[in-house]
């Protein structure tokens, strides 16, 4: 691949990741005519792509997604998103890095445990990132590794390398990731497993919890898996079937799709936490989690109240039977953007104000 031809994937791989087709179409264009790249313009917070954020896809996006797949695995990451292997390894003796190797493929990964985890009554959450993010950085906006500390925690942050996504997404959108047995969540549940086995973990004990791509691959395990993670916490995420590839990933992501039903109904517990204002995944997402959790309950009862936390309205609606544990939750952030609710500013796609997500999530889990 040339030069330019190389530098105008990237721009065009910076913009796919906000929705901006049309930009990344003619970024592409115009390196195959020849022309320079066109100077770069950065969105505005929130605001819709140069498609529409509501709109149409451009009926030429498929000339363009070739020409990217055979670019992405050429395509090298700047020096200011490159995976820093000291960021990886890191210092501290109860945050490590390992590997985790199973028939289905492999994983990376950084794992927290307490000092006096052998002492302790422990559970295990399997922490999926972001696009673009990697586990020293999710753990640092999420804050897990200090609730780890409290509750008796061991965190799980497996790390999705650029080989297999460009921009380091789980790729919830391919049918070869979305079911049982393999891709993506047959090594994650492996992961876990292996863990719970290593720590005398109990399977109701196991949870997973993801943000955007992490939170629509957490619901795929919740849909697949509900033998190993027994609660998922999804945060601005998508539904297990929301697309099956990259064109319907957009629409998905807009509010445009129509999930496909779940194979088999599960009885894995959810928590979904969503930014009512997120331009990158639609809130509507979220409501289709909800519903779909509905759909499944029955004679349960439906509670909603609202709330004022740092200055944001917040609606929350649970659905629960008359004597057990709440089945669903589903928070909604007035305001929220794409980001980890009451997260550190340390981490990237994090928002300090509005309930505290980690939290919340833990709370939700050790309550089953």
């Amino acid at each position: 691949m040339n030069t330019h031809l190389r530098a105008a994937v990237g721009k065009a791989m910076v913009r796919l990741r906000t929705s901006d087709v049309a930009g990344a179409t003619a970024a592409i264009q115009r390196a195959l005519a020849g022309k320079p790249a066109a100077a770069a313009q950065q969105p505005r917070a929130g605001a819709p792509s140069e498609a529409g954020l509501y709109g149409p896809l451009p009926r030429r996006l498929g000339e363009v997604l070739p020409l990217l797949r055979a670019g992405r695995a050429q395509f090298a990451a700047s020096p200011r998103e490159a995976e820093s292997p000291h960021e990886l390894n890191g210092s501290d003796a109860r945050f490590s890095a390992r590997s985790f190797r199973c028939a289905a493929g492999s994983s990376s990964y950084k794992l927290y445990a307490p000092a006096d985890h052998a002492e302790r009554n422990l559970a295990l959450v399997l922490m999926l990132h972001g696009c673009t993010q990697n586990p020293d950085d999710f753990a640092r906006g999420t804050r897990m590794n200090a609730l780890a500390d409290e509750f008796g925690l061991i965190v799980a942050y497996p790390h999705q390398p650029r080989a297999a996504n460009a921009q380091g997404c789980w790729n919830w959108f391919d049918p070869r990731h979305q079911r049982r047995g393999a891709g993506e969540p047959a090594v994650l549940a492996g992961l876990a497993q292996e863990l719970a086995g290593e720590f005398g973990i109990h399977r109701k004990r196991v949870f997973v919890a993801g943000l955007s791509a992490g939170g629509a691959m957490a619901d795929i395990l919740a849909s697949t898996y509900e033998d190993v993670f027994s609660a998922a916490g999804i945060h601005s995420g998508l539904p297990h079937g929301a697309a099956s590839d990259v064109m319907s990933a957009f629409a998905a992501m807009k509010g445009n799709a129509t999930p496909a039903a779940p194979r088999n109904q599960t009885n894995c517990r959810r928590i979904i936490v969503h930014g009512a204002s997120d331009a990158t995944v639609h809130a509507s997402n979220g409501t289709m989690l909800f519903d779909r959790a509905r759909s499944q309950s029955g004679a349960w009862q439906e509670l909603t109240t609202e709330t004022i936390i740092d200055g944001k309205r917040v609606t929350r609606t649970l659905l629960a039977p008359d004597a057990g544990p709440i089945i669903a939750e589903h928070w909604v952030v007035e305001g929220g953007g794409h980001a980890w609710s009451g997260g550190d500013r340390a981490g990237s796609f994090t928002d300090a104000t509005g309930p505290d997500a980690s939290r919340e999530m833990v709370r939700f889990f050790l309550a089953g």
